[in-house]
Order: C-alpha cells, then sequence, then structure tokens
C-alpha cells in the first residue's frame, strides 16, 4: 500500500555516554548554546540531514527535526563522532535509538463537517471544542495515536513510534469517515 503520509518530525532519544561536560561542548562546538538558567540541557542544531540536538550532562541526548527513522541514525552518529573528535573518548558509537514520537500528516483532500465527524466517532475517544481549537483531537487506542483533524480534510497524526503506526491511525480515520459516508 502507498503511504499517504508525510513525515514532519521524528524525535528520538539515546545515550552516548556516562556524563557529559556542556561548558566544554559548548566551547568546542560551533552553533552549541547552553544556558543553564533557562534549560538544563545543551541545545546543537546540524544542518545536513536537518535535526537539532538537546544534549544534557546524563549523558543523553534527544534528536528532534528529522524527516525519517534514517535521518536521525546518521546524525546521531555524526554527533557521537564530532563529540570523540573535540575530546570525548568515552562514546557510545552504536547506541541504542529509541523513537520516542513521529509527527506526520496527511490530506484527505475534501472539506469535512466536524460536528458530523465529532458525533459519527463517539464522543468517547474525541475532544472538540471548536472555540478552543479549530481541530477534533481523535485519540485511537491501537496503534496509540492521537490524530488531529481538521474542517480542511488535512490531519496530523501524532504519538506514534514508526511511520507504520502513523499510517495505520492515518488508513483508520478514512475508513471510519468513509464507514458513516463523510468521504
Amino acid at each position: 500500500m502507498k503511504s499517504t503520509i508525510d513525515i514532519v518530525n521524528v524525535v528520538a532519544s539515546t545515550k552516548l555516554a556516562e556524563a557529559f561536560d556542556l561548558p566544554k561542548i559548548e566551547a568546542d562546538l560551533e552553533g552549541a548554546v547552553y544556558n543553564k538558567k533557562k534549560f538544563p540541557g545543551l541545545v546543537y542544531r546540524v544542518k545536513s540531514p536537518k535535526a537539532a540536538f538537546l544534549i544534557f550532562t546524563s549523558g543523553k541526548i534527544v534528536c528532534t527535526g528529522s524527516k525519517n527513522i534514517e535521518d536521525v541514525r546518521t546524525v546521531i552518529i555524526t554527533l557521537a563522532k564530532t563529540l570523540k573528535s573535540i575530546g570525548f573518548d568515552k562514546i557510545d558509537m552504536e547506541p541504542e535509538i529509541h523513537v520516542q514520537n513521529i509527527v506526520a500528516s496527511a490530506d484527505l483532500k475534501t472539506d469535512l463537517n466536524l460536528n458530523a465527524v465529532a458525533l459519527g466517532l463517539g464522543l468517547e475517544n474525541i475532544e472538540y471544542e471548536p472555540e478552543q481549537f479549530p481541530g477534533l483531537v481523535y485519540r485511537i487506542k491501537q496503534p496509540k495515536v492521537v490524530v488531529l483533524i481538521f474542517s480542511s480534510g488535512k490531519l496530523v497524526i501524532t504519538g506514534g513510534k514508526s511511520p507504520e503506526e502513523c499510517e495505520e491511525g492515518a488508513q483508520i480515520v478514512r475508513r471510519q469517515l468513509e464507514n458513516m459516508g463523510l468521504l
């Protein structure tokens, strides 16, 4: 089946070392920003492939902004090599990477009546308060994802741990709307 989603952001975490000296990283790594008063981690951005890192004294890092899981692995390994090159010897060069969240978008290519959608999906799994937020929030139990449904027919799928979970979330919404005669 052809994918109907576009991955917008992959958030992943890993542990590269037992500890990091963040002031040293900030001093030695061009573009690294560490302001302990504002945030307990160091922020470091890379351009190709595009990603941002939050690096913590615990040796843990969070990678955000990648468009696919392969890029996450690439930028994390590149970061590990970079940290090694500035004097951090005990870096895990084959870290276990955990995908925390994938945000994807999809387009049903039709306008939707969100009041009808809300009634059709049943009130126990949705939140819809148009005065507060222009989309309908639909929580799917399996896979455990949240789909934001907008009247434009656009979907935002979040909470997936894999592209397949996000795709399945989009397909569940599509099937349910077809079954209700809303697509």
